[in-house]
């Protein structure tokens, strides 16, 4: 595929897991562009590992990593032959702080590496690779890990990177990067940052690299202005993302209105005028509800370069989403038997988050203790000493509140990381024989799967492809200009 024509359909980087290597290749290879997830993809990548790496995937692209040191660390510390013993809990990588000891940032790079790599392998198609904005301080490590396999594009949400454009420039160049750390009750005269100097990893000279161009997920012209305007660095295109998209949503523009269901009420202030979007020059995407043949084509009318879509590709075979969790949410699917609420609580992050509830849910009734021990949505804040400390809303309650944190935070809260990563079939088992139950979020879209499925109950991405791309005209000129889509 050409690298400089924008593809028409983009499938969305869906964690944690859910867009793997196999779904990103498979959409790559068929002319549109696959996307990786990279949340959490450490530990990913350490679960593969512990559960003996079948097909010898991950330990095939390790041994391509350039930094052999890393390379051998992870093979040693975390492959078991033939995977661990029913019931023993995985071994666990230490949880992400503002500095953190050289070879953790090289797992974490490693990471990253691994699943572009297995996405790119054997064939020239693209491939991206999206990261949360709020996960602040595994990115730029998780960055730089990526830009060394080579991946094509870096897509961002969940907040403002207006940051990441100079930070790419920068470790393409493998110069030193920075991030501005957001600390809560930081002190007014005081600033903290996340720093990544990429020659601290190697002894010789670094590989020649090249920079990934990068997509913000953006739900408002303001934001769409803001970093053409203000970002440092190429802004290379915007996914313009309505509040129908699954996973971590945009907060209404308008307050903290709830409707009877305790979802956040979204209004006329939070569409977006694509019109202007258009005049920024930059080419764009639509997402969030955008799964059906019609959007692309309206998508095109009004000037975009295609849709993004991520619940469709969500749920077919080549998703990493546990085959019986999947196989499940699409029998009910197909039987109008399943709901997506838009849950304010649900996430410590604070952003609305879609979840999914169905008869069949494994995790229906499960009691869960809670308890915080991956850490990717820990907030910093400063303690009374000075000292950055951590903190998560999904932790237990005493140790959230001996923090500093609020015991009203930590109402309806969910440990996204645990549940997220138990959905993709890498549950932690707990000493007391407990397992971690899982969480399933999807867009609003998956209420309808059963048009796309029509009477089937297993597809892959290639039908997905063959769906979506019914909407493409043959030609440009066929397009009906200047035409409006509603978000």
């Amino acid at each position: 595929m050409d690298p400089h024509k924008p593809p028409l359909i983009i499938q969305g980087g869906m964690g944690v897991g859910v867009s793997g290597w196999r779904l990103a290749r498979s959409v790559s290879m068929l002319g549109q562009m696959g996307v990786i997830s990279g949340t959490a993809v450490d530990t990913v990548i350490a679960r593969r590992l512990q559960d003996g790496d079948p097909g010898g995937h991950v330990r095939r692209a390790i041994a391509a990593f350039p930094i052999r040191s890393a390379a051998d660390a992870a093979i040693a510390r975390f492959f078991v032959e033939g995977g661990i013993p029913a019931g023993k809990p995985y071994r666990m990588l230490t949880m992400y702080q503002q500095v953190v000891p050289l070879e953790r940032d090289q797992f974490t790079m490693l990471s990253s590496f691994v699943e572009v790599w297995l996405a790119k392998e054997g064939h020239s198609g693209l491939v991206g690779m999206n990261l949360l904005t709020k996960i602040q301080l595994p990115n730029l490590a998780l960055l730089y890990g990526a830009i060394l396999a080579d991946v094509d594009y870096i897509l961002m949400g969940a907040g403002i990177p207006r940051e990441i454009p100079k930070a790419l420039d920068q470790l393409a160049m493998h110069a030193p990067a920075r991030l501005r750390l957001d600390v809560e009750e930081l002190s007014a005269d005081r600033v903290e940052y996340i720093e990544f100097d990429p020659q601290r990893h190697w002894n010789g000279d670094a590989p020649v690299v090249r920079r990934p161009r990068f997509l913000p997920i953006i739900a408002s012209n303001s934001l769409a202005t803001l970093m053409v305007r203000k970002a440092e660095g190429a802004v290379d295109g915007f996914v313009i993302e309505g509040p129908t998209a699954g996973g971590h949503n945009a907060p209404p523009r308008g307050g903290g209105e709830l409707n009877e269901r305790g979802e956040p009420v979204y209004g006329p202030r939070d569409e977006v005028d694509l019109a202007k979007i258009a005049e920024l020059g930059l080419p764009f995407w639509i997402a969030g509800g955008a799964g059906w043949p019609d959007r692309l084509r309206l998508a095109l009318e009004s000037g975009g370069a295609g849709i993004q879509v991520g619940t469709l590709f969500a749920f077919c075979d080549e998703s990493g989403i546990e085959e019986s969790i999947r196989r499940s949410v699409v029998d009910s699917a197909s039987r109008g038997e399943i709901e997506v609420r838009t849950d304010a609580k649900a996430s410590p992050t604070g952003y609305p988050f879609k979840v999914v509830t169905w008869a069949a849910d494994p995790a229906e009734g499960v009691p869960r203790k809670r308890v915080c021990d991956l850490g990717y949505l820990r907030n910093a804040y400063q303690r009374p000493d000075g000292k950055i400390g951590y903190r998560c809303s999904s932790e237990p309650e005493d140790q959230f509140i001996d923090k500093g944190g609020a015991a009203s935070e930590t109402e309806g809260r969910k440990c996204l990381c645990n549940s997220l990563l138990a959905t993709i079939g890498h549950a932690q088992r707990r000493e007391e024989g407990a397992v971690e139950p899982p969480l399933v979020t999807s867009g609003d879209d998956l209420k309808q799967l059963a048009t796309f499925l029509a009477g089937r109950l297993r597809y892959t991405a290639a039908d997905v492809l063959a769906y979506l791309l019914a909407g493409a005209p043959e030609r440009r000129d066929e397009l009906t200009p200047a035409r409006e889509l509603p978000l």
